[in-house]
């Protein structure tokens, strides 16, 4: 029986810590009703959440089904090479696409799930196959999946529940049947599995999947898992580590991971009734850039399609503004390393990366604050009379000069705004340092 000490020997295929920066995508029939949150289910039928039990009861006949939402997943607008398009423009390097969330609808023509998938109901197509395809015909994106191992009211999985999970019915006749059949049929570079917190992972059969995965799948050579295959897995084995949602330390770890974190604060699903001020804006997308990646992880930001397949103007919106800023500034993302410091020993909301060039180390300072008297005053530099400093996406000289206590001081661009590079954060690439 293979172990997590071998499993965990493999090393992470090295595309991914290159990549630095995905797109996660939830979609399904919580879609439909897109009110509260994906969990729309179980906080109606299993939480009971007022709110929820409220406006089902104010909006839809008595006898309503979950299951009755399922027709009305239409992706009518859904065009898969409009979203590969989208994707491509907001500078990620992978995405991931919820194959089938908690509620247990297949966005693909599973075997294993019959009637409650994307071929029998709703759609009538293969919503997985099809971004597959745009994504790998058009761009240079890594495609990926998200897959949820249990599901909140199947049958088995209840029955093995019931057994306190010394069965494995469930896991047997569906979970490892659907994810043996998408990385066959899709050949995942991602698998993002989730739904293990119940359980240990031995009644998951984690590790029999993945030394199938590792050693003997289409993907073995260029795949990447993350961390969630039991509630006694997670953060401490698999490819990459999730932890947590929207897990950012903000302190260098000893293992790769990655912050999944959400557009919308309070949902991964679309959500009809959000606010405007719901949403991140683009100070809080180079923020969660600066802080994860400076530590060492990859930024996985999630976007929410409606029930009938679109990505909606607002997360289009960061998304494209979100590649704007990648496409002056991935110098210091893409394929970068941390440096000796994650932030700035002086100045607050200065974070840095680090990269090899031709003469040694550049380290890059993203500065999330414009400083009110237009000179930055940085610590953790050690400079040396060969020092030079500019700013990625500006051509005019910048100045700068040691401090009185060591470090640098240096002086900003005296300019209008609109005429920087950037308007949300900016990122000055420092060569020729001691450290």
């Amino acid at each position: 029986m293979p172990t997590w000490d071998s499993l965990d020997s493999r090393p992470l295929p090295e595309w991914y810590d290159k990549a630095k920066i995905g797109i996660f995508i939830h979609w399904g029939v919580f879609s439909v009703p897109s009110f509260s949150s994906e969990w729309f289910w179980e906080q109606w039928k299993g939480q009971k959440l007022a709110g929820v039990v409220d406006f089902m009861q104010k909006n839809y006949p008595p006898g309503f089904t979950y299951a009755d939402f399922a027709p009305h997943f239409t992706a009518e607008f859904y065009n898969a090479e409009q979203w590969a398009d989208i994707l491509e423009a907001s500078g990620a390097k992978y995405v991931v696409l919820v194959s089938k969330h908690h509620e247990g609808f297949c966005n693909w023509p599973s075997k294993y799930s019959f009637n409650w998938n994307a071929g029998d109901v709703g759609p009538n197509r293969d919503l997985v196959g099809e971004l597959a395809d745009a994504i790998r015909n058009k761009t240079d994106i890594h495609f990926g999946m998200y897959h949820s191992m249990f599901e909140w009211y199947h049958p088995l999985f209840l029955q093995d529940q019931a057994n306190n999970f010394k069965t494995q019915d469930f896991v047997r006749d569906k979970t490892l049947p659907e994810l043996y059949e998408i990385v066959n049929k899709y050949k995942p570079e991602v698998i993002w599995s989730d739904g293990d917190w119940m359980v240990d992972d031995t009644y998951w059969n984690a590790t029999q999947f993945l030394a199938w995965l590792y050693n003997d799948s289409p993907v073995k050579d260029k795949v990447c898992v993350n961390d969630r295959w039991g509630k006694n897995i997670r953060c401490k084995h698999g490819g990459f580590l999730n932890c947590n949602d929207k897990y950012n330390p903000g302190t260098l770890q000893k293992r790769k991971w990655e912050n999944c974190m959400t557009i919308d604060r309070y949902s991964w699903g679309y959500r009809r009734n959000a606010r405007f001020a719901d949403f991140l804006d683009m100070d809080d997308l180079t923020k969660e850039i600066a802080t994860t990646v400076s530590c060492g992880g990859n930024l996985l930001v999630n976007i929410g399609p409606t029930h009938d397949g679109r990505i909606v103007p607002m997360f289009e919106e960061r998304l494209r503004q979100m590649g704007a800023w990648l496409n002056t500034n991935g110098e210091a993302i893409y394929e970068s390393k941390p440096w000796t410091h994650q932030n700035d020993t002086v100045s607050t909301g200065v974070w840095y990366t680090s990269k090899k060039s031709d003469t040694g180390t550049s380290t890059y300072a993203i500065v999330l604050d414009w400083p009110a008297n237009n000179q930055l005053t940085l610590g953790a530099p050690s400079p040396s009379s060969s020092t030079t400093i500019r700013m990625l996406g500006y051509e005019g000289k910048i100045d700068w000069k040691k401090g009185p206590q060591g470090g640098m001081v240096v002086q900003m661009p005296i300019i209008s705004i609109n005429k920087l590079p950037s308007q949300y954060a900016w990122v000055f690439r420092i060569d020729g340092l001691n450290n």
